[in-house]
Formats: C-alpha cells, sequence, structure tokens
C-alpha cells in the first residue's frame, strides 16, 4: 500500500483521483464517452450536501446553478456509473417496523464511499475544516460510515440510519445473524450527551414496542457513540464512547 507522509502530497492525491474519476474512469466502464463538467458538477453538489437527507430535486437545481439544465433521467444515469465505480454509496433508512406514528424518512443518505472525495469536491483542507466544524462533521460522519462498512464486512455488517419527526439515529448496524447495535457519529466531547440521550430515547421505544407487541425485532445489543476524541469509556447508563481511531 503506498503511504504518503507529507499532508500537501495526500491532499494532491485526493484531488487527482476525483478528476481522474470525471475524466477517464467514466469512460472505463462501458466505454461511452460522458460529459465529465456534468460528472465533476455532481460530486462537487453531493460533496456540498454530503451526510445530509437532502432530496434529488435539491440536488438537480444545485447542479443546474453550476453547470446548467440537465434532466433527471440524465442525473440518475451518471449517478449510477458513480455508483458502479464506488464512488458514492448512500446508506439507506431502517426498515424495521416500529409501527411508529411519526413519518420516517425514507430518502437514502447521501455519502461517498471515501471522506477524501468530499474533501476533494469541496476544496477544502483540514487546516480549513478545523475552522468549520459543521462541515468537518458531515465528513466525519462518512469517515465513520466508511470504517463501519470496512470492519464489519466480515460478519456481514449492513448500515442504515434512522430519521422520523422526533427522533434521529445516525446509524443502525446490523450484521447477518439479525443483532444490531445504535450508533451515533460526535465529532467533539460537547455533542456527546446528546448523542447518549438519542440512543437512550431510541432504545426506550424500541423497548415499549416489543413490550407493546407492535415489533418483532430484537432490543439492541449495544449502543455507542463514536468520537473523534481518544478516550474509550462505558458511561453509567451503558452507552459507549469509542474513539474512531479504535476501529481497527
Amino acid at each position: 500500500m503506498l503511504h504518503i507522509e507529507d499532508k500537501d502530497n495526500q491532499l494532491k492525491v485526493a484531488s487527482s483521483y476525483f478528476y481522474n474519476v470525471c475524466r477517464d474512469d467514466t469512460y472505463k466502464i462501458d466505454g461511452v464517452k460522458r460529459d465529465s463538467n456534468l460528472f465533476e458538477a455532481i460530486l462537487k453538489s453531493y460533496s456540498r450536501n454530503i451526510s445530509t437527507l437532502v432530496a434529488n430535486t435539491k440536488i438537480i437545481a444545485d447542479i443546474e446553478e453550476n453547470y446548467g439544465k440537465i434532466s433527471e433521467p440524465t442525473f440518475y444515469s451518471y449517478i449510477t456509473i458513480l455508483k458502479k465505480l464506488f464512488i458514492i454509496e448512500n446508506i439507506p433508512a431502517w426498515k424495521a417496523n416500529l409501527r411508529s406514528k411519526q413519518k420516517i424518512r425514507k430518502t437514502e443518505k447521501k455519502e461517498f464511499i471515501d471522506p477524501s472525495i468530499a474533501v476533494a469536491g469541496l476544496g477544502t483542507n483540514p487546516e480549513k475544516l478545523l475552522h468549520d466544524f459543521e462541515t468537518f462533521g458531515f465528513i466525519f460522519e462518512t469517515l465513520c460510515y466508511r470504517d463501519l462498512k470496512v470492519y464489519s464486512q466480515s460478519m456481514g455488517g449492513k448500515l442504515y440510519y434512522y430519521n422520523d419527526t422526533t427522533l434521529e439515529v445516525d446509524c443502525v448496524l446490523e450484521i447477518d445473524d439479525g443483532r444490531y447495535g445504535l450508533i451515533e457519529f460526535k465529532l467533539g466531547d460537547t455533542r456527546i450527551e446528546e448523542g447518549a440521550q438519542n440512543l437512550l430515547k431510541m432504545d426506550k421505544l424500541i423497548k415499549q414496542k416489543i413490550a407493546s407487541g407492535d415489533t418483532h425485532i430484537p432490543e439492541p445489543s449495544f449502543l455507542a457513540i463514536i468520537t473523534g476524541d481518544n478516550i474509550a469509556r462505558v458511561r453509567k447508563d451503558g452507552v459507549m464512547v469509542i474513539p474512531i481511531g479504535s476501529l481497527r
């Protein structure tokens, strides 16, 4: 594996990969020449909306502001190519039947296979992200999804999110035997309590639905917060706090 120590060169590799995808790799899929500028516009719009539930119609509108008019069939055909190239890998909604009265979001969460693509698409760098923690948080979420996919694949791990009008959980990690865990991604310590409360509310909801016979899923096997901190611990309420660097 190529290991690049210099940070500037690391960023150049990510940027070079971004533009090579747009100009060369898309042609290799089926030999059809497509508009590299449109691929670039799509990837940059995805970068601006990374880790969100923004509708595709809004993505198209955003692209049109920077590129020009495109049709929905054209947009979806280009998205299909990017999925085949393993550039885009969205996160679907968790389909557990909780018989909730709340409207459950079903839009796929916009994600790249690797957070460096979003960094290149935004034209940013680590120093700039330290002054923009909102954007950094979205990119951190992509990083967490990537690592969880890698480290859970031997167990048939699948990733989902949950979002209704009152409650949101960043990630549901489910493995082949049906066990699953609820996970929140929080970049800094200041939001760990918020993440823990989300997880505990979701855990309570599931247990209530099980007790009333409104669902047939099991209780979650664990509740965890993945953070950018470097101290692993288990809170008194049972929620695990796991540094991203320990997922190895």
